[in-house]
C-alpha cells in the first residue's frame, strides 16, 4: 500500500481549513475510503489525520489493550477522545475544529507532513523545534535506530 511521505508547508486559512497535498490526496483517493479521523496527538503539540481504515486498525488494537492500564487511559482520554470525523472538501482542504486548533497552537503557517499511515499537522515553529538537531543526543539516536535495521 502506498505511504505518507514528504513534508508541506502551508498557512492555515481565516476559517480554520488547510489544503491537503495533492499527492497525499491521490493517495487517499486510490486506496482509501474519503472518510478521514484528525485528531490529538498523544505526546508532541501536533494533529494526526488518519484515512478511516488506518483509524480503524488504529481502534482495534487500542481495543485489545487493558482499559485500566494509566498509558492507555491517557491515550484513550488524548488521543480517542479528541477523534472527530472530517473530509476533503472539493478544493483538497480539511477543516480543522476551532479545540483542535487550539490543542497543536495551530493559528499561522503549518507543516503537513506524512508519517506512512498517517498525516501531521504542526505549527511551523512547533515542527522547527521539534526536528532541530541541537535538541537530540544525535549519536545514541543514530545508534538506536541502526538497532532497529535502519
Amino acid at each position: 500500500m502506498p505511504s505518507f511521505s514528504g513534508k508541506y508547508y502551508y498557512t492555515l486559512d481565516p476559517k480554520g481549513r488547510i489544503i491537503i497535498p495533492a499527492s497525499f490526496r491521490e493517495i487517499i483517493s486510490a486506496n482509501y475510503s474519503p472518510k478521514l479521523y484528525i485528531a490529538d496527538a498523544a505526546f508532541d503539540r501536533c494533529l494526526h489525520l488518519y484515512p478511516l481504515e488506518e483509524w480503524n486498525k488504529l481502534e482495534e488494537k487500542v481495543r485489545a489493550m487493558p482499559k485500566m492500564d494509566e498509558a492507555v487511559k491517557f491515550f484513550m482520554r488524548r488521543v480517542i477522545a479528541s477523534a472527530v470525523e472530517t473530509d476533503i472538501d472539493k478544493q483538497g482542504r480539511v477543516l480543522v475544529p476551532v479545540a483542535h486548533r487550539e490543542d497543536a497552537g495551530l493559528n499561522g503557517e503549518i507543516v503537513i507532513v506524512g508519517q506512512l499511515d498517517r498525516i501531521d499537522i504542526w505549527d511551523r515553529k512547533e515542527w522547527d523545534a521539534t526536528v532541530d538537531l541541537a535538541g537530540i543526543d544525535k549519536k545514541a539516536f543514530e545508534e538506536r535506530l541502526v538497532s532497529y535495521g535502519l
